[in-house]
């Protein structure tokens, strides 16, 4: 006879299972370093950095960056080509959950498809450095007749006093930040300063490890996450969260975007305050 506690064991076993197996299929996709100021811009280009869902074409189905199959409408992958593509699923400019919402859906839903872009910025299976990459890409794309898969738009980085006109440009009309891309580098599936996210304040990510009980105004609800970076950091993020956040915080084991204003000699980040649920990424 199956005890409660077997029972909860097999389920954890399961979710354990479930998280290796999306580990597993995550592609190996190159990742960003942040940009700091004095970085030689000689050989960057530089674009648009959009605030949408990491999506990696493998040539027959579409994925997302930890690794979960992507239910897209058939017409929406149709036009595909079959060699690898690398870029975000993109609703627009301040449109993240919408992008959110309409990627994780196992039910398609055709209208908000109709909204969602591809915005294609790499080609991981090319040869070459990123410079011959991206010529390859402005042959391959635009597809005709299908006008949400796009090439990203790239010009050459010049200098600092002009990538900071940019990003107060871009973020002025609503979009997130930059990307910096050395055209001199290969496609190295790692975080590595070949490829460079610039924004107007700095932001990570980090995993909830636990759920600190509030006091005074916030007794009976959430008071703070306990989070912990992938370096194995762990401090107190109270800062940022709603009433309706702190009433249904992010579960344990689920990632949070947080902002912060660097970091301290012990390296843990200053004023650290919330950003929103990383639903994106799997727990």
């Amino acid at each position: 006879m199956l005890t409660r506690r077997s029972l909860l064991l097999a389920g954890f076993g399961a979710l354990v299972a479930r998280v290796a197996t999306a580990r597993d299929a995550a592609p190996a996709l190159m990742l960003a370093e942040v940009y700091r100021p004095g970085t030689s811009l000689t050989d960057y280009w530089v674009s648009e950095k959009y605030d949408g869902v990491r999506g990696y074409w493998d040539g027959k189905r579409l994925w997302t960056r930890g690794g979960e199959p992507v239910a897209a409408p058939a017409w929406f992958t149709a036009p595909l080509p079959k060699q690898p593509l690398d870029g975000e699923l993109w609703a627009g400019r301040g449109q993240f959950s919408h992008a959110v919402s309409t990627v994780r859906s196992q039910t398609p839903n055709d209208t908000a498809w109709h909204s969602m872009r591809f915005m294609v910025f790499d080609l991981p299976a090319q040869g070459g450095d990123f410079t011959a990459r991206l010529a390859a890409l402005r042959k391959l794309l635009p597809i005709t007749g299908a006008p949400w898969v796009i090439p990203v738009p790239q010009e050459r980085a010049t200098t600092h006093a002009d990538l900071q006109a940019l990003l107060d440009k871009t973020v002025k009309m609503g979009g997130e930040g930059l990307m910096l891309h050395r055209g001199g580098s290969l496609y190295r599936a790692e975080r590595n300063a070949d490829l460079l996210k610039v924004k107007p304040h700095e932001d990570a990510d980090a995993r909830v490890v636990g759920h600190v009980p509030g006091k005074g105004k916030h007794s009976a609800r959430l008071g703070a996450l306990l989070v912990e970076t992938p370096e194995g950091k762990r401090f107190k993020l109270g800062t940022g969260l709603t009433d309706a956040e702190r009433e249904d915080p992010p579960a344990i084991g689920n990632w949070v975007t947080y902002r912060f204003n660097g970091t301290n000699a012990g390296g843990l980040p200053r004023f650290a305050r919330f950003v929103r649920a990383r639903i994106d990424l799997p727990s």
